[in-house]
């Protein structure tokens, strides 16, 4: 991995030469995936899985806090359940993969691998739930799920993926939209104080809704080339698969009534979104809450009496403290291993040597500014931590910095297109919220409604494209 005359790492394609082939480099060198002998689906190696496992720990504890316990329901589902909610076999039906044979006979029924599981949930819901003193039911499943997809991508989209799914049911219209909404600011909050990635939270049109939902809120990134990602859902199902399942509840009325029910995912998307929001043409650019390694020691002259000796003591005391720390002390030259590092974006780089050593000091490197300088050896646990913090806490305002530059607001169709065209990136404009209206902005630009976010703001009343009266404002963007 020797370096180009700009410093950075060869063979990585510049961002701004070919986003998406920057994107597939990045993730191959820096060791994240292997492509599997199966069409569309990845084999996450560990330092990719690393960043799942932290994200997966960190998210569970916060579904916990809200009352959320695990629970595991079955990879296979019988066509039959599937079919009991019309929309919302209709909307999965193209991406279900089915099983029709076991051994050497033919099923009696087919089988689908579960492209989302609401259906088998929904089946045992019908049995648990059968008094108001049931309610709620606050439960979450992580997974892996499996939707043919006829385009993939690592991370973004693949056949199969891990995800978490929360399925919760309720008594009352206003409890399920409360839990709908809540776990949506539980995902942004999520997104912003682990992930430093800002997002918009909003509530999808009715065509980009989920199937079977009454409603859909979103949280929505933008990418370093101007498009958005969807980086979690949460649904309000209304009655909707109580009534197909026969999920029904005496309430303390007598009455016996219809629950209302949610749920609400994200997925291994993150780990995308998470690349396309931070990397530069180093590589890797990883937040320090979810980043395997949070700090490299790296020798410097390792050869020399006492050198890795110091770093040995300072890898005890930077593990001793929490940190997840590595010290490397392969046989390779210490810029090799600074290039190295940079690519998987490690946020600290510590280099220690014998004048540092000399001096009780050592050299940090920040991934996110590239700086470095010389910190006293006291005390050192403490300087990573705090500078872990301020390192997260600059990848969030820098990313929020990119996203506000690149949003623009058009009063007019005109102004619309020269932020589509010229601005490649997001779109605010009033609409009238018709689906017609939608499908034609799609065709003409190749961009869609993203959310109509929470915080609305009066860019006219009548619609940019149709001119019809305006029911919301909106965002717009091409996506991934």
């Amino acid at each position: 991995m020797a370096k180009q005359a700009g410093g950075f790492v060869e063979h990585i394609t510049p961002q701004n030469e070919d986003f998406s082939r920057w994107y597939t480099d990045v993730i191959k060198m820096a060791d994240m995936i292997d492509y599997s002998e199966v069409k569309g689906c990845m084999v996450i190696k560990q330092y990719g899985y690393g960043i799942w496992e932290l994200i997966q720990q960190q998210m569970d504890e916060r579904f916990k806090e809200t009352g959320h316990k695990n629970a595991y329901f079955p990879l296979l589902i019988p066509k039959h359940l599937l079919e009991k909610e019309a929309e919302h076999v209709e909307g999965f039906a193209p991406e279900v993969a089915w099983v029709t044979q076991g051994g050497m006979e033919k099923l009696a029924e087919p089988l689908c691998i579960r492209p989302t599981s609401e259906t088998i949930i929904c089946s045992m819901y019908s049995k648990w739930v059968q008094s108001y003193r049931d309610l709620p039911v606050l439960l979450n499943q992580w997974c892996n799920v499996l939707r043919w997809e006829k385009s993939t991508r690592p991370f973004l989209r693949t056949s199969e993926f891990l995800w978490q799914e929360g399925h919760t049911v309720h008594a009352t219209r206003e409890e399920a939209e409360e839990e709908t909404v809540r776990m949506l600011g539980v995902y942004s909050d999520f997104m912003h104080e682990v992930l430093a990635i800002p997002v918009i939270s909003g509530q999808k049109s009715e065509k980009e809704k989920f199937a079977g939902a009454d409603h859909t809120y979103t949280v929505e990134a933008m990418m370093l080339d101007g498009k958005a990602l969807q980086m979690g859902t949460s649904h309000n199902l209304g009655q909707n698969f109580a009534k197909g399942f026969d999920i029904q509840f005496l309430d303390k009325d007598g009455q016996l009534k219809y629950a209302w029910q949610t749920s609400w995912g994200t997925s291994t998307r993150m780990i995308g979104g998470i690349i396309m929001v931070h990397g530069d043409e180093r590589g890797l650019k990883l937040p320090p809450r979810v980043a395997p390694v949070q700090c490299v020691i790296v020798p410097v002259a390792a050869h020399k009496e006492g050198v890795l000796e110091k770093a040995q003591e300072l890898f005890d005391t930077l593990k001793g403290a929490g940190i997840r720390v590595e010290l490397d002390d392969r046989d390779q030259s210490p810029g090799w291993k600074f290039n190295e590092w940079e690519l998987k974006g490690v946020p600290v780089r510590l280099e220690i040597g014998p004048r540092d050593i000399e001096k009780g000091a050592c050299m940090l490197a920040r991934r996110d500014t590239c700086e470095k300088a010389s910190y006293p050896l006291e005390n050192i646990q403490e300087t990573v931590r705090e500078l872990l913090d301020h390192i997260h806490d600059n990848m969030l305002a820098t990313a929020l910095k990119y996203r506000e530059e690149r949003t623009f607001d058009a009063r007019s169709w005109e102004e619309f297109m020269q932020g589509i065209e010229e601005g490649h990136g997001f779109v605010r404009a009033m609409w009238c919220g018709e689906t017609e209206c939608e499908e034609a902005i799609k065709e003409k630009t190749g961009v869609t409604t993203r959310c109509a976010p929470f915080d609305q703001k009066n860019l006219g009343d009548v619609c940019v494209h149709c001119g019809k009266p305006a029911k919301k404002m909106m965002y717009f963007a091409k996506s991934y």
